[in-house]
């Protein structure tokens, strides 16, 4: 019990304890928060059981790290300056090199001459497993060609909880099972191409606003049960280090009042335990509070630079304070999540530099924009599409309006992030964040803001994509990037409006939903001409009711954030070329008041100086919400239109053995991932799909699951499928229903369980499109 109390008070009161700027009032104190997050310890210490290649890459890794001292072994914990924006220790003794950390989920940023991929947000729009595998190998071969040892994404976290959330598009969408396949997807990608995966951000970081420690006190603490920590944010990650991630980055939040970095419950006990996790835990830059209580509490690398480690650390484990057990452990992590990747030989030099460096040209683009240009496509979904006004039929005038439709003028403002400092409108300084906070971008929207951001080779805009189809055919193009009320043209076949909306990380998020002059562009565009299609690029939710309705807006698309070849990809799909197949992932309201008090980032209840998030909503968020209130979106979940039909019939539902309820057995060793039965196959649900219209196209089809357990969302995504069909074609689609899919996490017993009673089976075209129902029962 001594011990247990010394490891609390480390906690919150050890050396280095928790940063701020400014002095608590003097009635202002801590002390009630203390044990909301339970303590765990001591730390696991990996040793490889997951399979054949862990153990031997743990074998080299300990043996390794049983030849170096204290001080060696410390000094691979805690970033370094070098090249890259997080750099390693060495050790050069024992041919240990320092590993380069570079940003971000959707590219290697800040380069010359790599990729500028489509968000996490888009990919998730694709609903796709093959080309989220393919997005995330590739990402990899960049960045390892470029030496980057750990690529730091990709992201489930945030999951999207807050509609104006500032990161949500960097994540994989709003709900946790879609969010998992991506994250699983692109994180083997990355490991498969020789790459580190780290996998970000852990956990329940929802918001932007005060998500650190500031003048105004310490960083916001997200409360939430531990159903619901299990079932939405947890989960997301579950697949991914199944699939081999080795890295995975805590984020900068405190969770129940325990700071990510330093919870115990959440690295020791969640991850390194429950989940099995053999590589290292990685801190956001800049989120390491403490020393002694980070290190107990599971953190194996700090980045950027030593913070409170460093020579503490060896006076720490000189003086028994840590073990030397932790840090070997530590150490032996990211080692072996080196020989893990096969980064331990023939693998390329650093070449990461800034744009003041004469440098030799390291071209790792690897002819990926082809790859692009399909994702862009993939990931572009059609919501409204009135009397089949696209696909678009070789007009020969057509006219194009809207800031977003060509390429920033200046988009180099800041070399490593494309698009920065181009604001179409800038909301005043607010009370709350004393801050200037970017609605619009001044250009057309292929990344977004801050660390997630990319640096493409080159934009084809679309404006230059459609100037080129319209030149080919030998038609007439008129345009206006500038104007509120452009002039019209009688004589124009469409009308394209372009805009967007813009968010970029910088401890705020997202001011509204919408913006009062992209909406009165739209509505003057649409009352000057009769066919009027707007495409809308948006890293998430973007209201449309001010003129959804408006009888001569015709078609909508939601591009998403498609990356470089942003035009190619919307020609494709405007013109028939590709159709469109992607799908929400997340829920459209017609007001934003429909999201409730999910709407809007917390400004912190009760302590100012310690703010509170209590996640009351549990489980319901998203068209989990809306579905539990009756709301009716304007667009919901999973919804996406085509330039054809499907019908849907058959479902039969069958169980795979002899099928029970309870919990996994025991007497099974956990793995990487979480317990290895969670994975087994219970059930199965056939169906099938024919394409009943006159053209080729892609049915996304989605199951959804309702679980016998008191406050459970009627219906849970637990299933979906891209499955391309000619004219007139059939097939058969199956859905694998695991034990987990099945399971909810039961508080008492501390373990997935699937529950007695009748399982209800939703199989549809989106999460309110349900076209077959039927129930098994266990």
């Amino acid at each position: 019990m001594a011990k247990l109390i010394t490891l609390l008070l480390l906690t919150l009161t050890g050396f280095g304890a928790a940063q701020t700027t400014g002095t608590p009032p003097a009635n202002e104190s801590d002390s009630q928060f203390y044990g909301q997050s339970p303590p765990v310890y001591p730390c696991p210490v990996a040793n490889g059981t997951t399979s054949q290649a862990w153990a031997n890459a743990f074998s080299r890794a300990t043996k390794l790290v049983s030849q170096m001292t204290v001080e060696e072994v410390v000094n691979i914990t805690n970033g370094w300056p070098g090249q890259c924006i997080g750099n390693t220790g060495a050790v050069p003794r024992l041919g240990v090199p320092p590993l380069c950390l570079a940003d971000g989920p959707s590219g290697v940023r800040g380069q010359e001459f790599v990729s500028g991929f489509p968000a996490g947000i888009h990919m998730a729009a694709t609903f796709d497993r093959t080309l989220l595998y393919q997005y995330g190998r590739a990402l990899g071969y960049e960045f390892r060609g470029k030496g980057v040892n750990v690529a730091l994404g990709p992201v489930a976290g945030p999951l999207g909880r807050i509609a104006v959330g500032n990161r949500n598009w960097e994540g994989l969408g709003n709900d946790p099972y879609l969010a998992d396949v991506g994250m699983a997807g692109i994180a083997k990608g990355i490991q498969d191409a020789g790459a580190i995966s780290s996998l970000k951000h852990w956990l329940l970081n929802e918001q932007d606003y005060r998500r650190n420690p500031s003048e105004l006190g310490e960083a916001l603490s997200s409360n939430v049960d531990d159903r619901t920590l299990h079932e939405l944010y947890a989960y997301p990650f579950m697949g991914a280090i199944r699939d081999g991630a080795s890295s995975v980055m805590c984020s900068y939040n405190r969770a129940n009042n325990s700071y990510a970095c330093q919870n115990s419950k959440l690295l020791n006990g969640v991850l390194k335990t429950e989940l099995g996790f053999e590589g290292f835990v990685v801190s956001d830059w800049g989120a390491g509070h403490t020393g002694i209580a980070s290190a107990n509490a599971g953190l194996d690398l700090i980045m950027p630079d030593e913070g409170f480690w460093g020579s503490k650390l060896v006076e720490a484990v000189n003086n028994g304070s840590v073990a030397r057990e932790r840090v070997d452990d530590m150490a032996t992590r990211v080692l072996a999540a080196w020989y893990f990747a096969g980064q331990d030989e023939g693998f390329p030099k650093v070449a990461i530099y800034d744009n003041l460096e004469k440098h030799e040209i390291v071209d790792v683009q690897n002819g990926h924009g082809k790859l692009i240009r399909e994702m862009g496509a993939a990931g572009t979904v059609l919501v409204k599409n009135v009397n089949k006004t696209l696909p678009l039929r070789k007009p020969r005038f057509i006219s194009v309006f809207g800031y977003d439709a060509e390429v920033p003028a200046s988009p180099w403002k800041a070399y490593n992030v494309f698009g920065a400092n181009n604001p179409v409108n800038l909301v005043p300084e607010d009370d709350v964040t004393g801050t200037h906070k970017v609605t619009t971008l001044n250009g057309t929207v292929i990344t977004a803001g801050a660390s997630g951001s990319t640096t493409p080779p080159y934009v084809i805009s679309p404006f230059q994509a459609l100037q080129y189809r319209i030149a080919d055919d030998g038609g007439v193009i008129r345009w206006d990037f500038y104007s509120i009320n452009p002039t019209p043209y009688w004589n124009s076949e469409a009308c394209l409006v372009f805009i967007n909306a813009y968010p970029d990380e910088g401890g705020f998020d997202r001011v509204g939903l919408s913006d009062d002059f992209s909406d009165q562009l739209v509505d003057n565009v649409a009352s000057n001409c009769s066919n009027t299609i707007v495409v809308v690029h948006s890293p998430g939710i973007r209201l449309v009711d001010p003129w959804v309705d408006h009888p001569n807006v015709t078609a909508i698309l939601f591009a998403g954030i498609p990356g470089q070849e942003t035009g190619r990809s919307l020609v494709d799909v405007l013109y028939g070329d590709v159709n469109p197949s992607g799908r929400l992932p997340y829920t459209v309201a017609r007001q934003e008041s429909d999201y409730g008090h999910l709407l809007n980032y917390s400004t912190g209840t009760g302590s100012s100086w310690f703010p509170q998030d209590d996640f009351v909503e549990g489980l319901f968020i998203d068209y989990r919400a809306f579905d539990r209130d009756d709301i009716t979106p304007r667009y919901e979940f999973g919804f996406g239109l085509s330039y054809t039909s499907f019908a849907y019939s058959d479902l039969m539902l069958h169980p795979f053995g002899e099928v029970s309820a309870g919990l996994p057995d025991p007497n099974i060793a956990i793995v990487a991932g979480g317990h290895p039965q969670l994975w087994d196959t219970l059930y199965t649900a056939t169906i099938v799909i024919e394409n009943t219209g006159n053209v080729a196209g892609s049915e996304v089809a989605q199951l959804y699951l309702g679980i016998p357990v008191e406050d459970t969302p009627a219906r849970q995504l637990r299933g979906f499928e891209k499955v391309p069909l000619q004219p007139g074609e059939r097939k058969t689609v199956t859905f694998a229903l695991t034990r987990r899919d099945l399971s909810y996490w039961d508080v008492v017993a501390q373990n997935w369980r699937v529950p007695e009673g009748e399982f209800k089976v939703f199989v549809g075209a989106s999460s309110r499109d349900l076209r077959l129902n039927g129930t098994f029962t266990i």
